[in-house]
C-alpha cells in the first residue's frame, strides 16, 4: 500500500503516519528522517547533501527527489509506505508521478490532515513548551504556514481534483485516536 499524508505543520500528520506504519507494518518516511538516514551513508549524493546542509541551504528538489526515489526502492519499502512531508512542490510532485509511474507503482490513498491556522499557532506553541524546542517561535510557525499554504496546500489541491476517489480529509482537531480511527477506515476501504 502506497499512501502519502499532507497537512499543515503541526496538524499531526507526522504522529498519524507512525501509528497508521505501526498499524499496516509498512515505513514511515518523513522527508527529515529520509534526509538524515541518506547523511549516515557514504557515498557522493551523501556528501552532497552534507554539504547543503552544514551551509544553511535547503536541500534542492533534485537532491531530495534522487534520495527519495532511491529510498522507495529499497527492500523496506517493497510492500509499501507512508509519505509524510513529501511532495512539497510542484516539482516534488511531477516527478513523485513521474517515478511511480515508471515502477508501476499506484498511490492507494491520499490523507489530508486539515487544520485552521489559528489552532496550528496553538498547538506547535505549546508543544514549543512541552518539548523544550527554541525552532517554534510564533514568527517561524507563521512563516511555516504561509509556506505551507502557498507551497504545499495547492499540491494536495492537486491530488484532490486529480485523484478525488482516493483523496480523503479529515478534520485535524480532533483527538488522535478518534483520527487514527477515521484513517483506519479510510485504508480499510481498499
Amino acid at each position: 500500500m502506497h499512501i502519502i499524508f499532507f497537512g499543515p505543520p503541526g496538524a499531526g500528520k507526522g504522529t498519524q503516519a507512525k501509528l497508521l506504519s505501526s498499524y499496516l507494518g509498512i515505513p514511515h518516511l518523513s522527508t527529515g528522517e529520509v534526509l538524515r538516514s541518506k547523511l549516515n551513508e557514504k557515498d557522493e549524493l551523501s556528501n552532497k547533501l552534507k554539504h547543503v546542509m552544514t551551509s544553511g541551504n535547503l536541500v534542492s528538489d533534485e537532491i531530495l527527489n534522487k534520495i527519495v526515489s532511491i529510498t522507495l526502492l529499497t527492500d523496506n519499502c517493497k510492500k509499501g509506505f507512508i509519505l509524510d512531508g513529501y511532495p512539497r512542490t510542484i516539482v516534488q510532485s511531477e516527478y513523485l508521478n513521474s517515478f511511480m509511474d515508471k515502477q508501476d507503482m499506484i498511490v492507494n490513498k491520499i490523507i489530508n490532515i486539515d487544520l485552521d491556522d489559528k489552532n496550528i499557532e496553538n498547538r506547535i506553541t505549546l508543544r514549543s513548551r512541552t518539548e523544550n524546542r527554541t525552532d517554534d517561535s510564533l514568527e517561524v510557525i507563521r512563516t511555516r504556514i504561509i509556506k505551507y499554504n502557498n507551497e504545499t496546500k495547492p499540491i494536495a489541491q492537486f491530488y484532490k481534483s486529480k485523484y478525488p476517489l482516493i483523496f480523503f480529509e479529515l478534520n485535524g482537531d480532533q483527538k488522535i485516536g478518534k483520527i487514527h480511527s477515521d484513517i483506519i477506515n479510510i485504508v480499510k476501504k481498499c
